[in-house]
């Protein structure tokens, strides 16, 4: 009996420890109210359009039509660029730096209009001796690079409505 309750006492002060501490699980956000109905225009067909809706809607973001949209996101262009960082003894490159670029705007009713820029990097090394597993090695890091972009818009978007 006595060790049942040192049990619920003892989870009782790590939760509300953690509670106190400001802790929050990863990628739980609380969105300012005009976050609530949200409008994303961007190409049909990118990529990136899709994971963001995802990481809006898994935030708690409703996705609507623009004319119903408290914000509108506007991702004016993403893309992907590579910067050599070293070469093989041979000359050939052995290693690049893979960097995602969107560019965005956000919409607010009455508000002019801001535009903003989110920008992931990765390292990848290139052997010309496996070219199919790292054909696929940098498409799965692209993925993660767009994960990462729609997550730190996520959280910048935040920001600015905040402010």
């Amino acid at each position: 009996m006595m060790r049942k309750l040192l049990q619920y006492l003892v989870i009782l002060l790590v939760t509300l420890t953690l509670v106190g501490c400001g802790f929050h699980l990863r990628d739980s956000y609380q969105l300012p109210p005009n976050m609530h109905n949200v409008a994303i225009e961007a190409s049909a067909f990118s990529e990136f359009r899709s994971v963001l809706k995802q990481r809006f809607e898994l935030a708690g973001a409703e996705i609507v039509a623009a004319e119903q949209a408290g914000l509108v996101v506007m991702v004016i262009n993403d893309q992907l660029d590579r910067r050599t960082l070293s070469l093989s003894q041979s000359g050939q490159v052995a290693e690049y730096e893979l960097i995602y670029t969107v560019n965005y705007q956000l919409l607010l009713p009455n508000k002019a209009p801001r535009e903003l820029q989110v920008e992931v990097y990765r390292d990848y090394q290139d052997d010309p001796n496996f070219a199919l597993a790292k054909t696929r090695e940098r498409e799965v890091l692209v993925r993660e690079m767009r994960d990462e972009a729609a997550r730190q818009l996520l959280r910048q978007t935040i920001a600015q409505l905040i402010e």
